[in-house]
């Protein structure tokens, strides 16, 4: 890692860290101790896009995804988690935390998304499946509080809020400005 991308990382916590939703978010979601969890999307992108363009941190968040990896792939499993993640939190995060089991997404994505889309090792190797290099940032905090920086493509396409095509993806699925997403 060069020295720009720490740069870049400890932004990129700066601007997480204070957020006290995200944060809010993030210390439950440690405290559920989910297997490989990682919160990522709209909730890590759109706070630097709202840093970047003055506006309020929460601006445009609609959701926050968590996502988790259980190699158990049964609905039921994932709906017991879904149901222990909505009781950890209060409204409205209650109703804003999105739970997925990513040992699953392979099993509905293609009917959902028109596209295949084979299994996952793990939750962090979604993220380079994600149709920007700018969308591709997950984060996670460990037991003592330090935040892990997921981002397979680096952080520079999203701190200079360059939207392009993931160059790994072989179908379409890319849509949109950065100016618009989220």
């Amino acid at each position: 890692m060069n020295p720009g991308d720490l740069e870049l990382e400890a932004r990129l916590q700066e601007i997480l860290r204070a957020s006290p939703s995200m944060m809010q978010v993030l210390e439950t979601a440690a405290a559920l101790d989910l297997p490989d969890w990682l919160i990522f999307s709209g909730a890590v992108y759109q706070r630097v896009l709202n840093q970047l363009t003055g506006r309020d941190p929460d601006y445009g968040i609609k959701d926050y995804d968590l996502g988790y990896f259980d190699p158990d792939i049964s609905y039921e499993a994932e709906d017991v988690v879904i149901r222990r993640v909505a009781a950890a939190f209060q409204a409205p995060l209650s109703e804003m935390v999105e739970v997925r089991n990513q040992a699953r997404v392979h099993l509905w994505y293609e009917q959902k998304f028109g596209e295949p889309y084979g299994p996952l090792a793990d939750s962090a190797e979604a993220l380079g499946r994600f149709v920007s290099p700018l969308y591709a940032v997950g984060v996670r905090l460990d037991r003592s509080g330090e935040m892990r920086i997921f981002a397979p493509f680096g952080l520079e396409d999203l701190f200079q809020m360059r939207l392009r095509p993931n160059p790994l993806r072989k179908t379409g699925g890319f849509e949109g400005t950065a100016a618009s997403a989220k």
